[in-house]
């Protein structure tokens, strides 16, 4: 027989796992990781605050995540005048398979690397490559879990647009 204060014990130790706050994936709604807080290295962090935030995760042995890069390149170039920011988030187990892939392709925006995937297990980024969509708060409005070509562009450009079209969080 389990006496008086063990079960207390196991009551209270079952009360506190089910109170604790568990990791859950980041999906449209949330607010994304801070991207300045995660340590990322490998380049230089574009000012986002007030942005429209593509987030891209990335890795050099991905095969549509090397189809991706052209796509975000022109993105960036289209949009960035009006507010876009890409910035690509490069999980490799190496630093020089990350250099490699970058040297390989140069993007025309931002390449950082998550060397101790830290921001990459905070996203429980589901799939390579998996982008995010951030409108100017911050908040995820839209993920896209593998990339598909011409369709994911075309969902892209709408999506961009709709939240360059949006107010500004300051005005």
């Amino acid at each position: 027989m389990v006496s008086f204060g063990t079960r207390l014990a196991w009551i209270a130790f079952v009360m506190a796992a089910l109170s604790a706050p568990l990791h859950a994936q980041v999906t449209p709604g949330n607010a994304f990781p801070s991207l300045a807080a995660a340590g990322l290295s490998g380049g230089r962090l574009p000012e986002t605050a007030g942005r429209v935030v593509l987030v891209d995760f990335w890795a050099s042995w991905c095969g549509p995540c090397k189809a991706s890069f052209p796509t975000y390149s022109r993105l960036q170039s289209d949009y960035a005048a009006r507010g876009l920011v890409v910035v690509a988030v490069g999980v490799d187990d190496s630093l020089s398979a990350y250099q490699g892939f970058v040297a390989t392709l140069k993007p025309a925006f931002a390449t950082l690397y998550d060397s101790r995937r830290k921001l990459v297990s905070v996203a429980q980024v589901p799939t390579m490559p998996t982008s995010y969509l951030l409108d100017r708060s911050g908040r995820v409005r839209f993920m896209h879990p593998g990339f598909h070509g011409d369709q994911t562009e075309r969902e892209l450009r709408k999506e961009i647009e709709a939240l360059l079209g949006e107010k500004s969080v300051s005005q």
